[in-house]
């Protein structure tokens, strides 16, 4: 019995004296592993909504602002596939500042629609049970990002598009595209045809976003010092 009670006692100072980086690198292993069985399922949960709704607040940090999209070349969107084909006959004829000028109207429009993705975000993981939690903490790298896109893309297309279409109109990409199009069509072997460039701009977008997400969801898992709330302090800082 002495043995047992020394023990626990041995393990518990062995926790608390963990950086809170060890700590919350348990948080992601508990299910799998059993560590932190003395931490409720609720307060598991909600730690891990808390870190969420830092990352996701990041990437829409990340991509909602000037530059967001488009000095980042991981996310920056490009001329569609079927314009990309004819882009060097275009800057031949004289059509390169055309062609860079649309492609800054894009990832404009896309910068000024990230921000709708704040309170979708925050709905989702309001809305998360505690199992969706545990699928979260079982799954891969990827689990949460796949969650958010499960749970918003629907929501997220719907918000886009509106502020999407009207920032292209503002900044004249749609007129600049019929432009593009209409140059395009006049070359030799090039065939447009017909194309909805506010679902292209949307859809990378949301793609653009979902990258982010990720990388922020990377953060957390390998580097959780950076992502402790006063929650996870609580949760941890004791245990």
């Amino acid at each position: 019995m002495r043995a047992t009670r020394l023990a626990v006692i041995a393990a518990a100072l062995v926790l608390v004296a963990a950086p809170a980086s060890a700590q919350l690198d348990r948080l992601f292993q508990w299910p799998k592993s059993g560590a932190g069985a003395g931490l409720t399922d609720a307060k598991i949960a909600d730690g891990l909504k808390q870190a969420l709704q830092v990352g996701t607040q990041n990437a829409v940090g990340v991509t909602g602002k000037l530059d967001g999209y488009f000095t980042n070349a991981a996310i920056k969107i490009l001329l569609p596939e079927r314009l990309r084909a004819a882009e060097q006959a275009l800057r031949v004829v004289g059509q390169g500042e055309r062609v860079d000028a649309f492609v800054l109207g894009m990832n404009r429009a896309a910068e000024r629609a990230a921000p709708k993705a704040t309170s979708i975000f925050g709905d989702a993981i309001v809305a998360m049970s505690f199992e969706d939690a545990r699928r979260i903490l079982q799954g891969s790298g990827a689990a949460a990002t796949d969650y958010f896109k499960d749970k918003t893309t629907g929501k997220l297309t719907e918000a886009f598009r509106p502020v999407v279409s009207s920032a292209m109109n503002d900044v004249g990409v749609a007129r600049q595209y019929k432009d593009l199009v209409h140059s395009a069509s006049s070359l030799p072997f090039v065939n447009i045809g017909a194309f909805d460039i506010d679902d292209y701009v949307v859809g990378k977008a949301l793609t653009g976003l979902f990258h982010v997400v990720g990388e922020e969801e990377q953060k957390i898992r390998t580097n959780p010092a950076a992502r402790v709330t006063p929650l996870l302090k609580d949760v941890f800082s004791a245990r």
